[in-house]
């Protein structure tokens, strides 16, 4: 054999290797943006707050996040702003982990969303959403559900 004949059968071995395409290891496929966010049941009605002004979808947190993100709706006749929200957070079989109210700083026109994001109640990073992608590392899925605890209607521009 000669230099350059084992020199082409390097080349051809070297491109072969290059070619065999890599292996996907992330879950690209996976979209909650469409996915409601569980309403608690409003056993107590907040007088002036209907349930359905607001809706939450496409709720996502990974266990390396430090924030909860999510879609906000207004599905009210009138702009809005300042959203306030009872967050309840629970493992998949329903135990309860934690429980927050929050205020979303959004200003929103009648039917339009936005997505926003607020810092996790998970501050230790090892819980995730469970309609997202498994992490790699140890972590417990969580459920979230909320309830409309009013908003502001702003007067003027």
């Amino acid at each position: 054999m000669t230099l350059r004949s084992l020199l082409f059968i390097a080349v051809a071995t070297l491109a072969a290797l290059c070619a065999v395409s890599r292996t996907r290891t992330t879950q690209s496929h996976l979209r909650t943006d469409n996915v409601p966010v569980e309403v608690l049941a409003t056993g107590d009605s907040i007088e002036g707050v209907n349930a359905s002004d607001i809706t939450l979808r496409g709720f996502a947190k990974r266990a390396s996040d430090s924030k909860e993100t999510f879609f906000v709706t207004n599905n009210t006749s009138r702009r809005i702003s300042a959203v306030r929200l009872l967050l309840r957070y629970t493992q998949v079989d329903g135990t309860m982990l934690h429980e927050r109210e929050v205020s979303v700083p959004v200003t929103l026109a009648p039917g339009q969303s936005q997505l926003v994001g607020i810092t996790s109640f998970d501050r230790q990073r090892q819980f995730y959403y469970y309609g997202g992608p498994r992490p790699r590392k140890s972590a417990t899925p969580f459920r979230v559900a909320y309830r409309l605890l009013g908003y502001d209607v702003p007067i003027g521009r």
